[in-house]
């Protein structure tokens, strides 16, 4: 039973975005012996491995999007506006505490890691923080920053010394590497800026959600929205303009050729990889308006989205442990890119009742934390 003062199709949407998330953890954890790039050489990867990549590029775009859209809707609630700072910035602060100890040990299983890996959830974590700054301007003035922060970060150029100030913030908003190389080094793995504008977005696009507006007519204006991402993504990369650093060419195999032009850079991601994520996002947001019978089970897993994704990692982990003590391997690897969809469909089935079981707990309990997850 749904919630009364939940949206089905933003919890369908997010519990899509969760799935194809497992599928790519999965590939990490069982299938790191066949690494792809960023963005990927195409004519050396295996089309199943190239196209389930893409699937988990939707990933961060909509959940990014999806935590500003769902921003817009508490500070928004039918009782009336209230102040989203306090929430925003404890969400804020805890996503980054999160990623520094528990989302970093369930990667390595190790109590001193030689590498601090800062990755999606402490891109959102900030850019939650960054939206209790700047939550409270006018909207349609946070979807044109949004707008020209996804469109003009690609063609922002900095040269800092390194080891200085300048050089740390570019790495941490712009530029993917190490922030330290000391004894304990430490990566970013997402640089911020684009993220921050992705959140923007979301947060304008909340108004689409109010009561005042119809499903209907969000409907028809998410079509459009998502139409219109990607007419101009096809217009840019038709042309091999502005919007991704490297251009598409032309193979004598036609899926080589699609292959190269949908292959996007994701780390920061480009104008042209964000067009395609949420314009084809968006269109999916429109879509699950309409719920049909599949559509309850990801529903689950967007409802509890911090839960779902800390068990799975921690299921990977113990999964992964447990295979390579049984064939006495360093780690141990699937052969084939089939094997990693039917361990994500098996992984995620064991895990649909506990979460579904957390979901349930967390709409009836009353207790203040349990939202954060």
């Amino acid at each position: 039973m749904n919630h009364p003062n939940r949206i089905a199709s933003i919890d369908i949407a997010r519990g899509i975005v969760m799935l194809l998330m497992t599928v790519d953890h999965v590939r990490e954890t069982f299938f790191l012996q066949h690494q792809v790039g960023d963005p990927m050489a195409v004519a050396d990867t295996d089309p199943a491995l190239f196209f389930s990549r893409i699937a988990a590029h939707f990933c961060a775009p909509m959940f990014v999007f999806l935590t500003g859209l769902a921003a817009w809707l508490y500070a928004n609630p039918p009782s009336g506006p209230r102040d989203a700072t306090g929430f925003l910035a404890r969400r804020g602060f805890l996503l980054v505490a999160l990623e520094l100890t528990v989302v970093n040990f369930a990667w390595t299983g190790d109590f001193t890691p030689s590498t601090l890996y800062l990755q999606v959830i402490w891109a959102i974590g900030l850019a939650m923080l960054a939206l209790a700054l700047l939550h409270k301007l006018p909207l349609a003035l946070l979807g044109v920053l949004g707008a020209a922060i996804v469109a003009g970060h690609d063609a922002l150029r900095f040269a800092p010394g390194p080891g200085t100030f300048g050089a740390a913030a570019w790495t941490i908003l712009e530029q993917r590497g190490f922030l330290s190389e000391g004894p304990l080094r430490v990566k970013i793995s997402y640089p911020l800026l684009a993220w921050i504008g992705v959140i923007l977005l979301g947060y304008a696009a909340g108004p689409l959600y109010a009561r005042a507006t119809s499903p209907a007519l969000r409907r028809r204006r998410l079509l459009g929205i998502g139409a219109a991402s990607l007419a101009l993504l096809a217009v840019l990369r038709g042309v091999n303009g502005y919007g991704e650093p490297v251009p598409w060419t032309a193979h004598g195999d036609p899926l080589l050729t699609l292959m190269s032009f949908v292959n996007f850079t994701k780390y920061p991601p480009s104008l042209d990889f964000i067009l395609l994520t949420l314009g084809v996002g968006v269109i999916v947001l429109a879509l699950v308006e309409r719920p049909m019978r599949w559509t309850g089970i990801a529903a689950v897993f967007g409802g509890a989205p911090m839960f779902y994704y800390l068990l799975h990692l921690y299921a990977l982990l113990a999964l992964q442990r447990m295979a390579a003590f049984a064939l006495d391997v360093p780690r141990a690897d699937v052969d084939h890119v089939w094997q990693v969809w039917l361990s994500s469909v098996l992984l995620a089935a064991a895990l649909y009742w506990p979460t579904r079981w957390f979901g349930q707990y967390k709409r009836t309990s009353g207790k203040a934390w349990v939202k954060y997850f």
